[in-house]
C-alpha cells in the first residue's frame, strides 16, 4: 500500500510537470540588432558622432596651439634664463593637463548624453518586446546573444512590425 501511495504520488508529480511544462512557451530576441535597427538610435548615432566631431576640432586647435607654443618655446630657451625656462616649462606642463581634462571632460560628456538619450530608446523596446510576447502568449523571452541553441521563435520580426522598422 504504501508503494503504491509513493507511485501514485510520482505519477501525479510527473503528470503535473508535464503540463507545466506544455504551457510554457519561450522565445528570443536580439535586443542589441533591434536597438541597431530603430530609426531613433539611428539618429542618436549621427547626433553623438556630430558632437563627438566638435570636441575632436576643439581639441584638435587645444593641441595645435600648444605646440605652436611648445615649439616657440623650445626656439626661445637658449636666450632665455633658466628661471624663465622653468616658468615656461611649468606652463607647457599644466596646459597638457588643461588638454588631457579637456579629452576626458568631453568624453564624459558624450557618455552622458548617449546614456541619456539612449534611456527612451531602451523603453520604447522592452515596450514593444513586452507587447509582442503578451499578444503572442510568450511566458520567457531570451536574450539571443546569450543563447548557444536558438531553436524556439524569434521575436525580432513581430518587434519590428509593432515599431513600424522595415
Amino acid at each position: 500500500m504504501k508503494q503504491f501511495r509513493t507511485l501514485l504520488l510520482v505519477a501525479i508529480v510527473t503528470l503535473g510537470f508535464n503540463s507545466v511544462k506544455a504551457q510554457t512557451k519561450v522565445g528570443h530576441i536580439s535586443t542589441d540588432l533591434l536597438i541597431s535597427l530603430m530609426p531613433e538610435t539611428k539618429a542618436l548615432n549621427a547626433e553623438l558622432e556630430k558632437l563627438s566631431k566638435t570636441y575632436e576640432s576643439e581639441l584638435k586647435a587645444q593641441k595645435a596651439k600648444l605646440e605652436a607654443k611648445l615649439k616657440k618655446y623650445d626656439a626661445e630657451a637658449s636666450s632665455q634664463t633658466d628661471e624663465v625656462n622653468q616658468q615656461r616649462s611649468i606652463e607647457i606642463q599644466q596646459d597638457q593637463q588643461k588638454l588631457y581634462q579637456s579629452s576626458q571632460i568631453a568624453g564624459e560628456e558624450i557618455t552622458k548624453k548617449r546614456n541619456e538619450k539612449l534611456k527612451p530608446i531602451l523603453e520604447k523596446a522592452k515596450k514593444a518586446i513586452d507587447e509582442v510576447a503578451k499578444e503572442q502568449g510568450f511566458t520567457y523571452v531570451l536574450e539571443a546573444s546569450t543563447l548557444i541553441v536558438a531553436n524556439g521563435t524569434d521575436l525580432l520580426p513581430a518587434v519590428k512590425a509593432k515599431l513600424g522598422i522595415k
